[in-house]
């Protein structure tokens, strides 16, 4: 009886031991949370899910709802890494100077429209008029008599923002339906006839056409050197102090592995390929030695 007590408290103690090992593993992962731009969101998702197979030590959680909730919410401390197609000085209610500013990528946006829309060029003037509610009806532009759809990004959009600054010039936006994000445009497009909108090219399908502007086309080769001017830089934000585990993914996207690579895969830019350089406030400035 005496050996099987033992037995039996021998067991238990190993079983104990096991457990608090198991606990002391969970306890070591170390986690991301990412939240902001879904401009920004299908690259940082692919580079996650990379990045996650060589590195399992570490669960990264990436999260859309835009570049003014990516910036607010790192500011508050509530994420580790907040994603933006913005400046955060551009940004009301955001203290860049507590922030750190990582530049990922380059996007560019383009004006879409439902693909029986049978319109292929716009000029950039007409096409602000289309966004601020002068022109409504698609014959006004060579094309059928239809009424214009207009799909607006929700405010505090980073791409809104970079749309607008490059398209409407300081005038005001028509009141028009608002929507919080790429892919759901994307969607509302694509089964709206007449429907306008506007999208980074990551995510272009043939269910919706892609405009040219003043008959240059929506390329990266053109976004390179600012011949296409509607672009902006996707930045991960993080406080001043991150934890080693976000610094490390930063880092990761900075690297030749995603810049060279799934960068251009997911209709991005290299942030290493530009020939201009876009400041925070909106000058655009050619880089010096660039070729």
């Amino acid at each position: 009886m005496k050996s099987f007590g033992k037995g039996i408290l021998f067991t238990t103690v190993i079983a104990f031991i096991l457990v608090l090992s198991g606990c002391g593993t969970q306890s070591q992962k170390k986690s991301v949370t990412i939240v902001g731009s879904t401009a920004l969101q299908p690259l940082v998702e692919k580079a996650a899910a990379d990045y996650q197979v060589k590195h399992n030590g570490v669960d990264i959680t990436v999260q859309g709802g835009g570049s003014g909730t990516g910036l607010s919410q790192v500011q508050q401390g509530a994420v580790d890494i907040g994603n933006s197609d913005v400046y955060a000085e551009q940004q009301d209610g955001i203290d860049a100077k507590k922030l750190v500013d990582n530049r990922v990528a380059v996007v560019g946006m383009a004006p879409v429209v439902n693909k029986d829309v049978p319109i292929k060029n716009i000029s950039m003037l007409n096409l602000q008029k289309i966004f601020t509610g002068k022109i409504t009806n698609w014959k006004e532009v060579g094309g059928p008599n239809q009424k214009i759809v207009v799909i607006n990004r929700a405010q505090g959009s980073g791409i809104r923002k970079s749309f607008e600054r490059v398209v409407l010039k300081g005038k005001t936006a028509l009141n028009a339906q608002e929507q919080d994000s790429n892919g759901t445009v994307q969607k509302i497009v694509q089964a709206t006839p007449g429907a306008i909108s506007y999208l980074s090219f990551s995510y272009f399908n043939n269910q919706i056409k892609h405009l040219s502007i003043d008959n240059v086309q929506p390329t990266a080769k053109n976004v390179v050197n600012d011949n296409w001017k509607i672009w902006s830089y996707e930045h991960m934000y993080t406080k001043q102090n991150p934890s080693k585990a976000a610094k490390d993914f930063i880092k990761y996207m900075t690297s030749e592995t995603v810049q060279n690579n799934l960068v251009s895969d997911l209709g991005y830019i290299s942030i290493h390929s530009m020939k201009v350089e876009l400041t925070p406030d909106d000058k655009v400035i050619p880089i010096k030695g660039a070729e």
